[in-house]
């Protein structure tokens, strides 16, 4: 996977940046939000020998934007987009796909308000999960518009809450008083009907925000990509505005987010800087990725499991195995000549072909090649083998 996202990082000309898995705590403090619950809750955090306050990364959006600031990256010609992998950390419950010691893939690109790298950065996206293999995943947008705008929505969220929030959990009657907006990113199945019938932020956008949302769309149709608009979501993170996004996937159950990002456009003057530096990214909760692509189908990779059957047909099978891989192809070979217990772990290993082999196949030049999702059997030549492998390979 992370091969697969350097390719698309490059193509897309993002360079990596490394930070450091310790920052001072203030700079999440700051840059994440006071009263959202990674600060509040999931943070690792301990006092160094001088006193002063450090915390394990939590996410890196803020440290990246930190070092942008303290190398004046601000300096160098066109927007900055840079990329990062490596492990995060916060102290939640551990769940499916949610780890202490967890992995992101992300990305972010700074220098520009542009609705066209808005939907770059999606079409980015898009083409790392197409290219792991995710199949069937939601793109969910939404516009959570920007400091001249959104402060009458949450006026009038606060508002709409005073009624409802006292039947609601006991995260959201905190939140309607502190930062009414995260009670939309409430996950308590039994506060969504509540959830829905309040106002909708798209009724909010001012005359920036409404057309810039607007222009994403369009560049997104343009692109063919399919996206569903959530008036609800807001992330859970407190330096957005304008475009947020999430991709989900059914196999993660509930809790089904894959990767989310937006735009972050004040969060560098919030962390000092005194150039407007405009951002837009995302980060992808890599362990989920896994646990999505392997869910799906034909998600192993494994092409061609070779059950070959006799001495004779072992070291036959080892130079096809061979030829095969060189060609691009994942092979697995049967390391004994039997044939049922070949087939249990062919099932098992998820291969899309068996190729059964013994000496009447090597004598005639024709092999059994069967095709384990529909169960049919063909007799394919040599030269027939690759081309009817590679012709069953997900795009």
């Amino acid at each position: 996977m992370e091969a697969v996202a350097r390719e698309v990082f490059r193509a897309y000309h993002y360079l990596e940046i490394r930070t450091p898995l310790l920052e001072e705590t203030q700079l999440f403090a700051r840059g994440v939000g006071q009263d959202t619950d990674i600060v509040t809750k999931e943070m690792y955090t301990f006092e160094d020998r001088d006193g002063s306050s450090l915390t394990l990364r939590p996410e890196a959006t803020a440290s990246v934007i930190r070092a942008y600031i303290e190398h004046r990256l601000d300096q160098r010609p066109g927007v900055q987009k840079l990329y990062y992998m490596g492990p995060m950390f916060r102290r939640e419950r551990p769940q499916k796909g949610r780890y202490r010691q967890f992995y992101q893939i992300g990305a972010e690109a700074i220098g520009s308000e542009s609705a066209l790298i808005d939907a770059e950065v999606i079409e980015m996206v898009v083409e790392i999960l197409r290219g792991v293999g995710l199949q069937d995943f939601a793109l969910l947008l939404n516009s959570v518009g920007c400091p001249d705008c959104r402060p009458r929505y949450v006026a009038a969220l606060r508002e709409a809450l005073k009624d409802v929030s006292g039947g609601m959990c006991e995260d959201c009657r905190r939140r309607s008083v502190t930062n009414p907006l995260r009670v939309l990113d409430c996950k308590v199945e039994a506060d969504q009907p509540i959830i829905e019938a309040l106002p909708s932020i798209l009724d909010y956008l001012c005359e920036k925000c409404g057309p810039h949302f607007a222009a994403v769309q369009q560049y997104l149709r343009d692109r063919e990509i399919r996206f569903e608009i959530r008036p609800r979501l807001v992330r859970g993170l407190d330096y957005y505005m304008r475009t947020t996004f999430e991709v989900v996937h059914g196999a993660l159950g509930a809790q089904n987010s894959v990767l989310g990002g937006g735009r972050y456009d004040g969060l560098a003057e919030s962390l000092g800087s005194k150039i407007h530096s405009p951002g837009i990214g995302f980060s992808i909760g890599e362990d989920r990725l896994v646990m999505s692509v392997e869910a799906d189908e034909d998600a192993t990779g494994l092409d061609l499991f070779i059950a070959p059957l006799g001495e004779a047909a072992q070291r036959h099978a080892g130079i096809l195995a061979r030829d095969l891989r060189r060609e691009g192809l994942s092979v697995e070979l049967a390391a004994e000549a039997r044939l049922k217990r070949a087939m249990e772990l062919a099932n098992k290993l998820g291969a899309r072909h068996t190729l059964i082999l013994g000496g009447d196949e090597i004598a005639a030049g024709s092999y059994a090649l069967k095709d384990m999702r529909s169960g049919e059997q063909h007799s394919v030549t040599r030269e027939e083998l690759h081309t009817r492998l590679t012709a069953s390979v997900p795009k």
